[in-house]
């Protein structure tokens, strides 16, 4: 993946979703990840999205503070490992990954985000 990649397919869709899940509304930051730090996905937030987080203002890596880390990640690399046939092409990888993450039960990604809070609290309480 690389940055207009990101900002042209990926970053439109992850802020719609964002909005239908986050209604209330939600502060977005992501990780530091090259397509997300990059000028052109720093400057495309910063002008069309006021609750952005600037990659100069976040908190040092900590998987604890990310439901993707602690969360979706593990639960995909479950359903990885017991994937047969292994994929032996980037193209077939791409395709099961994307499979994988489509049949991710949204249960599982609901109960990361219920849970964030309290894990945000208790890295605060303990920080």
């Amino acid at each position: 993946m690389n940055a207009e990649y990101y900002v042209g397919r990926l970053l439109p869709e992850l802020i719609s979703d964002c909005k239908r899940l986050l209604p209330g509304g939600f502060i977005f930051q992501q990780d530091g990840a090259p397509e997300h730090t990059a000028f052109l996905a720093q400057d495309r937030l910063n002008l069309n999205y006021s609750g952005f987080i600037e990659k100069d203002q976040w908190p040092p890596n900590s998987p604890d503070s990310n439901p993707l880390d602690y969360h979706a990640w593990g639960a995909m690399l479950q359903k990885y490992l017991n994937l047969r046939p292994k994929p032996k092409t980037i193209r077939e990888l791409k395709a099961a990954l994307e499979q994988i993450w489509e049949d991710l039960p949204h249960e599982l990604i609901n109960k990361a985000i219920k849970n964030f809070t309290k894990r945000l609290r208790t890295c605060v309480d303990i920080g």
